[in-house]
């Protein structure tokens, strides 16, 4: 393992130089926070700093200005909301590796993937800005003389965004970029183990780029302050991505106050086999979908159902792929994986590990952390009873479970609550014929389950989601409500 020279987040320069964000959030300006959080490095445990964070009296001073400033917001020109957007992905290429290293050192992701990050988030901001050539009004035909009707797309308001860990960037970007191109202001919660990546330095891009005081709002905080946004009267819609059991309660909190909600939730992830499969690809799909960003990805493979005749050609293949990664520091190595984002998730992922292999799984590598990293692993005979099968892992293990017919193999990707993505590795017909039947909002044949593209729909099924979806084509759906509008030259009289 080669060993390379990374400068310390501090003198990365930029967005952040000779600028004292400690104990800060971005409201109406840089204001000091009621609390602070310490962010710390998942690799070494070094403090990294203290970032502001919010409480309920935060939001409602935030939700109050962003209520009073929205409608100006709408009211200025698509092309002056589009232009500062695009300030905002310059922003992202100079200050790249500023925040590259920030990403590295608070979320423990290699730099392949943080800088991947970047580039998607400035995808998301290109794709916001395309619509400027979206139909935002209908003429409609009316029943009443003299009367002209037309359906028209307005801004729904004040939109809340609670982001997490795992993508803090472009989780938050694909819904910043939309939101604020349609004339809606954002109060944007980031997660508290990234508040300077997810949170810190998105504020300082979009400051810089000219935005309005007040247009957007950055805030850290733990669950108490996404409950506060969630029943924040002024708040009108709710964009969330974490955990299906956060999920459940923003749900219900988003329900009582009759606000919009985007719940994109966890996954449990199958990728089939088939004995017609080309096992070195299906072996490498196999392999980046569990192990990528150390399997914490919500579309990572999380089951990979393998035909009988075939099966032990595809462990060998993957256990020898899974040797190959190695683990280490991101700051300070060349690694394939980096650590575990904090010390719970590592406790989280051995119990699911030992438990499953209490119960018959063999794991033919891995299986154990050193500290914060967990290697990559390979668990054989798993079952539909054991806690790999059925539990949504957020760690680099992958549970392999044979198949002997197509109709068995159906059955078993979808013996889960969630529905996300599925993949289907095979000939193309036959393997078309089953991502037909699979129970998934994304479904890919001869690929991987992570897969992203701006302009496609992303979102599950079940409860991986409540039926919304980000992506191109949902756009307007997403963050604009209609509005009836009908004009007469003069008024009428009625018959009262």
């Amino acid at each position: 393992m080669s060993t390379t020279e990374q400068p310390p987040v501090e003198q990365a320069g930029g967005l952040l130089d000779g600028f004292d964000w400690t104990g800060k959030i971005y409201t109406d300006g840089w204001v000091d926070a009621p609390v602070t959080i310490d962010t710390y490095e998942p690799a070494t445990g070094e403090l990294l700093g203290s970032a502001g964070a919010a409480d309920a009296e935060t939001i409602a001073r935030a939700s109050e200005l962003a209520a009073k400033v929205q409608p100006e917001w709408a009211s200025t020109l698509m092309t002056e909301r589009i232009a500062i957007l695009e300030r905002v992905a310059d922003g992202l290429r100079r200050h790249h590796d500023e925040i590259l290293q920030w990403m590295i050192r608070e979320s423990g992701c290699i730099p392949p993937k943080g800088s991947h990050e970047i580039g998607a988030s400035i995808g998301q901001i290109q794709l916001a800005n395309s619509l400027i050539n979206a139909t935002l009004g209908h003429v409609l035909p009316s029943i009443t003389p003299g009367r002209t009707s037309t359906a028209m797309r307005v801004p729904i308001g004040v939109v809340g965004v609670i982001c997490p860990w795992n993508f803090p960037v472009v989780l938050a970007m694909r819904s910043l970029a939309p939101a604020l191109v349609l004339g809606n202001t954002v109060i944007l919660k980031s997660d508290p183990n990234t508040p300077v990546c997810g949170g810190v330095l998105l504020a300082r891009l979009f400051e810089e780029a000219g935005l309005p005081k007040g247009v957007l709002q950055v805030v850290c905080g733990d669950a108490d302050t996404g409950q506060a946004m969630c029943e924040d009267p002024r708040i009108r819609m709710i964009s969330f991505t974490g955990s299906t059991a956060a999920g459940r309660k923003v749900g219900e909190t988003c329900g009582r106050t009759l606000k919009r909600v985007v719940l994109e939730l966890g996954g449990n992830s199958p990728l089939i086999v088939l004995d017609d499969a080309d096992i070195d690809v299906a072996s490498s799909a196999g392999a980046w979908g569990s192990f990528g960003h150390q399997g914490q990805i919500c579309l990572a493979t999380s089951r990979h159902i393998v035909h009988e005749n075939v099966i032990e050609a595809y462990l060998e293949a993957l256990v020898e792929r899974a040797k190959r990664l190695p683990v280490g520091n991101p700051a300070t190595d060349e690694v394939a994986l980096g650590p575990l984002i904090n010390s719970r998730q590592v406790q989280r992922v051995q119990r699911i590990v030992d438990e499953s292999i209490a119960q018959g799984a063999a794991a033919l590598t891995g299986g154990k952390p050193d500290g914060p990293f967990f290697p990559a692993t390979v668990l054989a005979d798993v079952s539909p009873t054991m806690p790999a099968f059925a539990e949504e892992i957020f760690g680099p293990v992958a549970p392999v479970v044979p198949f002997r017919t197509d109709e068995e193999a159906i059955a078993l990707a979808n013996d889960t609550e969630y529905g996300l993505t599925a993949a289907v590795q095979g000939s193309v017909e036959r393997a078309q014929a089953i991502a037909d039947r699979l129970h998934a909002g994304m479904v890919h044949v001869n690929d991987t389950t992570v897969n992203e593209e701006p302009p496609a729909p992303f979102g599950g099924f079940g409860a991986s989601g409540n039926g919304g979806h980000f992506g191109g084509v949902t756009q307007l759906e997403q963050w604009t409500e209609w509005q009836w509008r009908t004009s007469r030259a003069k008024g009428e009289p009625f018959p009262f």
